[in-house]
């Protein structure tokens, strides 16, 4: 597939989007001096090109009841059972990012729980799965930076 090529259009399209994924496409049209058709169409593109994938929500965690921040690291039996394991680890809802790592651990894992008691519950389902030897965990005494417009706009200044 060939590469996507995005011009400036684009990139103010995409830059207004970062910031705001909800955002009318009227208001980009706006902005832009150009028919929200124009816009849609762009988007359209990018989204086919697979540089859009969907939009997100940001929840704030902690209002909801769900502050607590602990990241686990899962050792494996046999790397053989990578597969495996990430397919258990992904049915545990709490469990919000999974990585396959090289280093110490075979697999990384954020979770987000309630508080130590509900944690702990979540951290021992990951040790109950077959396959896994036994896991590590730190706790995130707090999220300081979880920004990823910055990396985006960065991204496309970049191109």
């Amino acid at each position: 597939m060939a590469k996507f090529k995005l011009d400036e259009v684009d990139h103010q399209i995409l830059d207004m989007l970062i910031d705001n994924t909800r955002i009318p496409f009227t208001d980009i049209a706006k902005k832009l001096l150009i028919s929200a058709g124009t816009v849609h169409v762009r988007v359209k593109k990018m989204e086919e090109a697979g540089i859009i994938k969907g939009s997100s929500l940001t929840l704030d965690y902690k209002k909801l009841g769900y502050s607590f921040i602990a990241y686990v690291g899962v050792f494996l039996q046999n790397t053989s059972q990578t597969k495996f394991v990430l397919e258990r680890i992904e049915s545990i809802p709490y469990v919000t990012v999974a990585h396959i790592t090289t280093g110490k651990f075979n697999i990384f894992c954020k979770i987000r729980a309630k508080n130590t008691m509900h944690a702990k519950d979540i951290i021992f389902n990951i040790d109950d799965i077959e396959g896994v030897y036994r896991t590590e965990t730190m706790i995130s005494l707090e999220e300081s930076i979880n920004d990823k417009k910055r990396l985006m706009h960065t991204i496309f200044n970049e191109l």
